[in-house]
């Protein structure tokens, strides 16, 4: 029985063991400049919504807020998992990425409960609210956002935490769309109602974004099979492109982050293979048929699931 270790990266053999994946600094930096700017536009919004009386500008602040300190949680996630791996933590701190994407997902339910709460409020006693104030006000947040949506949008698109700081940007977008349309209805038509309204609608856009982030952040920390991966497909793949290999079982699967998949298994072989050129050839293929580049793999002449077996039968 051997057990081997397998690292490849650019189509070639290593075994530095580098568990960490990279960090771009260009996605720290987008993080940070977007957090900046969420948080010096939110004290604005927030004395602008006061002002008019308009909830959408409170509560879209109050988002405002709340991203101010995503954002700050997730360019804090970028900073730590640059810290190498040491003997505590052989992969580093690179789960704290997925931790701060499964807060942020939590915390947009929170928000939205809030924003829902204020609006039902307003809707059985209503304010007055000054449209005009509420509509320049929401028209610079709108440029706000966008300027950050596209900055964010423009980083690593496969990373959770990036995609939880994107998804707080895009509902800071649409909460200032929706205070643009409220302060038009209600300059148009004197319906106060528009606000609360159009405030709760935000909110359930809101609410599906933060369940797809805490689904998919929350399978990865319970160390679930990542989505795109089907253990059979690879199972009967390798079985079939290497005629050495005799099966493949006890295989598992989990992700370090969503664009680091890990995977071990155990693969019995014929007596006669090579056991060098058997793992290079397994690790090649897994590389470049399924994107897998980090992968423990343990070559045996027989299959000790059949072991297994007998022993607990004695």
């Amino acid at each position: 029985m051997t057990h081997s270790h397998s690292h490849e990266e650019d189509n070639s053999s290593s075994h530095d063991h580098d568990h960490v994946p990279k960090v771009t600094d260009d996605s720290e930096r987008r993080i940070f400049w977007v957090m900046c700017l969420t948080g010096g536009f939110m004290v604005i919004q927030a004395i602008g919504g006061l002002i008019s009386g308009s909830l959408a500008l409170i509560a879209d602040s109050g988002h405002m807020l709340s991203d101010t300190a995503a954002l700050g949680l997730a360019w804090f996630a970028f900073r730590l998992a640059k810290k190498p791996a040491d003997k505590k933590r052989s992969y580093g701190y690179h789960r704290f990425q997925i931790m701060a994407a499964f807060t942020n997902g939590v915390t947009l339910f929170f928000i939205a409960g809030w924003i829902i709460f204020e609006a039902v409020g307003r809707l059985i006693t209503p304010g007055d609210v000054l449209a005009g104030p509420m509509l320049i006000i929401a028209s610079f947040g709108l440029a706000v956002n966008v300027i950050g949506f596209l900055v964010l949008h423009r980083g690593d698109s496969d990373n959770v935490n990036m995609q939880g700081a994107l998804l707080h940007v895009m509902g800071d977008l649409l909460g200032s769309i929706a205070a643009i349309a409220a302060a038009i209805i209600i300059l148009l038509t004197g319906w106060m109602a528009a606000d609360p309204l159009l405030s709760v609608l935000v909110s359930v856009i809101i609410l599906r974004s933060a369940y797809t982030l805490v689904r998919r952040s929350g399978h990865i920390l319970l160390e679930g099979t990542p989505d795109n991966m089907d253990m059979s497909l690879i199972r009967e793949k390798l079985i079939a492109y290497l005629p050495v290999i005799i099966d493949v079982h006890h295989m598992h699967a989990w992700s370090l982050t969503a664009e680091k998949p890990i995977v071990t298994m155990h693969v019995q072989i014929e007596p006669e293979a090579d056991l060098e050129t058997t793992l290079r050839t397994i690790s090649s293929y897994l590389l470049s048929e399924f994107e897998i580049d980090h992968a423990t793999i343990q070559l045996e002449h027989f299959n000790c699931e059949d072991l297994e077996v007998s022993s607990s039968k004695t």
